[in-house]
């Protein structure tokens, strides 16, 4: 499997609004894994792991969830995930998406 893992810090009034909740609840209708947590500068970053088609169908779900509004600004970086660290139960590898 071609697998991609992407990596969004979303700031604007992200915390304390139930936005982590609502990316786990929008990330079960896709195939993706990895999590969501809140960050001490206000800022909330999402890991998320798996076809990149289908990360940013997540991504803009997210968006269209209700949660755009609250979003100033998200930074999105993108890095392959190598065959052979996922083989080997490379750390980076998730099993769900959870809130961390």
């Amino acid at each position: 499997m071609n697998r991609v893992e992407m990596r969004i810090i979303y700031t604007g009034n992200v915390q304390g609004v139930g936005f982590r909740w609502m990316a786990k609840r929008v990330s079960c209708g896709f195939e993706v894994v990895g999590f969501v947590r809140n960050l001490p500068d206000g800022s909330v970053e999402l890991l998320g792991q798996g076809k990149k088609s289908e990360l940013e169908e997540f991504a803009q779900a997210i968006r269209d969830s209700g949660l755009g509004p609250l979003i100033r600004d998200e930074k999105i970086t993108w890095s392959q995930i190598y065959a052979a660290e996922e083989a080997q139960g490379h750390q980076k590898c998730y099993r769900g998406f959870d809130i961390a």
